[in-house]
């Protein structure tokens, strides 16, 4: 005997069955989207910028109890350690090797190894380094460091004073890594006002020897008995305090104030450009050889 009601019922699971299907399926799709979106918080850029923030303090941490006892809590050495945060030797060298220095330590100069540390560690102290040395995250440079080398071995004058990667003069300091501290706006104002806070005991001096001959330099060592005094010219005289009469700073620094006027704001951008470039790039083979290499990095 067929049951009249078994085409009815039939159809009625299979509506069932159907919506159950989509509900399960609407769960599902739910879940894709609140796990997608789960994820996207975790690659938000607060999110990432939250995680880097612990992972300084980390590294500030770690850095302060294992390393700062030799090298000093801002990283510039001690009678232990040497100084990590201008060191040019430091400087120059990569991520990548120091990271290598920290895991297999240098135990012929007293540096022990921290290869107990997880890497993840190791690179947080290597970044935590750059900020003691002074190295922000790169920003947008405010001109052309290409021109900006032409300017600084030419209209600018500047390598007649100061040496970068060995090649200029000495009269002035080395600039190879003197802007890895700064930002442009710092730079450009010392281009501009070079005498701003500037210490008068190591600027200018003016010696009247016992003879009536003056010399105007800078200088370069003193002690009890002589005093060494380069002058522009680059020449060094080595003068016997008992033959000089009076010494007379000048409260200046050697450096031209009107870089202003010499230069437009086109190529003081060019020129604050290449410096930041330099001490920031770790690699000088380019800049040794001066401007007639016609290239950069």
């Amino acid at each position: 005997m067929k049951c009249k009601g078994a085409p009815i019922n039939g159809k009625r699971i299979t509506a069932r069955l159907l919506g159950a299907c989509a509900s399960l399926g609407m769960i599902a799709c739910l879940i894709a989207v609140a796990a997608a979106a789960s994820g996207a918080r975790q690659k938000s850029p607060l999110a990432a910028s939250t995680a880097q923030a612990v992972d300084q303090v980390e590294a500030k941490s770690t850095y302060e109890s294992v390393c700062a006892a030799c090298h000093g809590l801002d990283a510039r050495g001690s009678e232990r350690g040497p100084n990590l945060a201008t060191k040019p030797e430091v400087l120059q060298k990569s991520d990548q090797e120091l990271f290598e220095i920290l895991k297999d330590g240098r135990t012929a100069a007293g540096m022990p190894s921290f290869a107990s540390y997880p890497a993840p560690r190791l690179a947080s102290l290597v970044a935590y380094l750059r900020l003691l040395q002074g190295q922000r995250r790169p920003e947008a440079l405010p001109g052309d460091p290409v021109p900006g080398k032409l300017l600084f071995y030419g209209k600018a004058k500047c390598a007649e004073c100061h040496m970068i990667g060995g090649q200029g003069g000495f009269w002035g300091p080395d600039l190879t890594f003197y802007a890895a501290r700064m930002n442009a706006e710092e730079l450009r104002s010392r281009i501009l006002h070079p005498g701003k806070d500037y210490d008068a005991r190591r600027g200018l001096v003016e010696v009247t020897l016992a003879n009536a001959k003056t010399l105007s330099g800078v200088v370069r060592n003193e002690d009890n008995f002589s005093l060494q005094l380069q002058t522009a010219d680059g020449a060094f005289h080595l003068l016997s305090k008992s033959d000089i009469s009076s010494k007379t700073y000048i409260g200046r620094s050697p450096m031209p104030s009107d870089y202003g006027s010499i230069l437009s704001t086109a190529e003081l951008n060019d020129l604050v450009s290449y410096l930041l470039k330099i001490s920031g790039s770790g690699n000088l083979e380019k800049s040794k050889g001066g401007p007639e290499d016609g290239d950069e990095d």
